[in-house]
Order: structure tokens, then sequence, then C-alpha cells
């Protein structure tokens, strides 16, 4: 199985990042892609291009400020050895409110004056330690086949990470891959650390 690790970023990436990429459990035949854009949904695209023309089974995305776990790859390449097409680790948002980002609901609405009003709520009452159904979520960490990918571009062209309606590229992606007939999980098996920072400026800390 050949698997391509998928990475967009800037000009530098957290080496509390590269530490955990670099000791990560990997699965078959694993390869990597970066892209540097300062536009992640253009990176996105990108990468899924260079991904199609290396012919994998399979990519794993990680954003460059996650802390992975050693066994994420095993695990989320067990899922998709068990039928799963898109399935994503569980991870936090960097700032209060401290909510997952994955979500319950996520979708546009259209208001009575013809304007679109997107709607995403978090999943903040999930399942622990097992895999189970999402509406959306954060690309931080994402596992999908190829095949699951060609679906979306398909259906919506070869720009599947293009941002809609008020919504992010990864949100935007996941209503599409929704619309094409995909069902999409989340494995809290697998849960990172989202890397931050912070400024210390006094005795407290603070």
């Amino acid at each position: 199985m050949k698997t391509m690790i998928l990475i967009p970023c800037m000009d530098m990436v957290h080496a509390r990042f590269m530490r955990s990429l670099l000791v990560l459990d990997k699965v078959g035949d694993v390869s990597y892609g970066f892209h540097y854009s300062s536009l992640i949904y253009d990176a996105r695209n990108q990468l899924l291009d260079i991904a199609r023309q290396h012919n994998v089974d399979r990519v794993l995305w990680f954003d460059s400020d996650m802390d992975i776990p050693l066994n994420a790859m095993r695990i989320l390449s067990e899922d998709l050895d068990n039928g799963y097409e898109i399935v994503s680790g569980l991870y936090f948002k960097r700032k209060p409110p401290y909510t997952p980002t994955i979500y319950s609901d996520c979708d546009v609405v259209k208001l009575d004056n013809d304007q679109l009003l997107p709607l995403n709520t978090p999943f903040t009452d999930y399942p622990k330690d097992q895999i189970f159904e999402v509406a959306a979520f954060g690309f931080g960490c994402v596992m999908m086949s190829m095949d699951a990918a060609k679906k979306v571009t398909d259906a919506f062209g070869m720009m599947p990470f293009m941002p809609t309606a008020g919504f992010g590229e990864d949100l935007s992606f996941c209503m599409r891959a929704r619309k094409a007939g995909i069902r999409i999980w989340c494995d809290s098996r697998v849960r990172l650390g989202h890397i931050g920072m912070k400024v210390y400026a006094g005795e407290s800390g603070e």
C-alpha cells in the first residue's frame, strides 16, 4: 500500500511537529509531499495533484502545527483497511473555547434575503476511543483514499479545497465530499496536540 504524507506549510515548521513526524510509526510504502504557499487551499489542491501524479493509494494530511502520536498512521491505515474512505484524528482549537475541530453539522443556509449563512456545530459530546461519523473536520490529521479524492474531484473539479460560502478550505472539502456520497469519520483514538504560542510577560506567567 502506497501512502503519501502531505504537508501544506509556509517557510517554517515547528520543531515539535518535525520530531513527531520523524518518529511516526510508518505503514507500507511511504513518501512525502510538501507545498509552500500562503494560500492554504492552493497548497492543498497542489498537493492532491502531486499525489495523483505519483499514483499513490492513500494520502495522509498533517498540518505543520500538529504534535502527532506515534501510532496515528497505523490506526488510520487500519480504518481505511476496514472500508472507511476518509478519517480524521482528534485535536482541539488553540484558543478559547478549546472545542474539538470536528463538527456534528456543517452546511450553508439560504436566508430570506438570499444571503448565504455558513453554520457548523462543534461535536463536543463525541464518543471516546472509537470511530464515529461527523459532518466535517479540520484537516490537521486526515487520511483518505485516492479513490475518495477522485470521487470529489469528479463531482466538483480539480480544486476541491476552494473555500466556499464563508467556510475555510477544510470544511468546504468536507461538504463536497458528503455531496459526492462519501461518509466522513473521526477516530478519537488518534488524539493530537495542537501547537500554539503564548507570550509570558509577568511574574504570574501571564
